[in-house]
């Protein structure tokens, strides 16, 4: 494990020699990762780090006004890019393909508000399993494998590129970060692009992120899931209202993990699957029918793409 107040220390070092004297544009998504980031980085370089979360319209519930109001005061930017990224994510199906563009398209937004800014440099949130599964080819992470080769930027920062999530949860606690930020579930840097198979549209990201939210009220505070979500894998007959009805497959994960290496289903009481399933039904009129997903890391990996 990790010794925090020394990470802490060397952390905050390192920083501040990779900066020297320029201003730092980081990617704050409110999650654990990139709230210890911006942390030690602010303990590091002072006002002259800028944090910039971005909407990317593929963010959970609320989100956007969560970010808002927990890092209200702390300098932060909102940049809202929803046409942007679905733009970028037309006709496109493949999982590395989504990714890829994804990963280019917050580079080129950072690049440009960088810009804007005076700023020469990107400080991220990645992690050691972020790497793990970009160079082991499982699957290219937004800021890892899924970046472009020719960033604008004159070195990118990486404070916890070595430690897994529950080290990262410890300098959290080092840090005085809220318990809320320190054991937050983690959500994939794409969002909700990589919880709907196939090609990504407004309608398949609302329908998820609404499915996606009951699946969260039913699990997070009874179970306490290192993960919990809902997924939008395809097509699949059905009937309300006595009437047939071609309508959206909805699939429920729910793990257990200590770093996200590995991972084991949660076995949910059958009275709690039924009540979730017809909790999604009920609200998202398209959804014809509700799974849940039993299979452990590996073979499968926690997210479907």
């Amino acid at each position: 494990m990790v010794n925090v107040e020394k990470f802490i220390d060397q952390a905050i070092r390192r920083i501040r020699d990779a900066a020297g004297e320029e201003k730092v544009v980081m990617a704050l998504s409110g999650g654990v990762d990139s709230s210890v980031c911006a942390e030690l980085a602010s303990r590091a370089i002072g006002d002259r780090l800028i944090p910039i979360y971005v909407d990317t319209g593929l963010m959970r519930k609320g989100e956007t006004e969560r970010i808002r109001s927990l890092f209200d005061g702390k300098n932060l930017h909102i940049v809202d890019a929803g046409d942007e990224f679905f733009a970028a994510l037309k006709g496109v199906a493949d999982p590395e393909a989504k990714r890829k563009a994804i990963g280019e398209k917050f580079v080129r937004i950072f690049e440009r508000e960088a810009k804007r800014k005076g700023a020469t440099m990107l400080l991220q949130g990645t992690i050691y399993p972020d790497r793990i599964e970009s160079e082991g080819g499982i699957k290219s992470h937004h800021n890892v494998g899924g970046m472009p080769l020719d960033i604008k930027f004159k070195g990118v920062i990486e404070p916890l590129a070595d430690l897994y999530k529950d080290e990262v949860r410890e300098v959290a606690g080092g840090l005085g970060l809220p318990v809320e930020i320190q054991h937050r579930m983690p959500f994939p840097g794409p969002g909700l692009a990589v919880r709907v198979l196939g090609e990504v549209t407004r309608e398949k990201i609302a329908i998820v992120r609404e499915a996606n939210a009951i699946v969260e009220e039913c699990l997070v505070e009874e179970f306490h899931p290192w993960q919990c979500f809902a997924a939008l894998i395809g097509l699949g007959t059905g009937v309300k209202g006595d009437v047939r009805l071609l309508g959206w497959i909805v699939a429920v994960r729910a793990v257990q993990s200590r770093d996200g290496m590995t991972a084991d289903p949660l076995l949910l009481p059958h009275e709690t699957l039924s009540r979730m399933a017809a909790r999604i039904t009920a609200a998202i009129p398209g959804v014809s029918r509700v799974v849940y997903d039993v299979t452990p890391k590996p073979p499968a990996t926690i997210e479907y793409e």
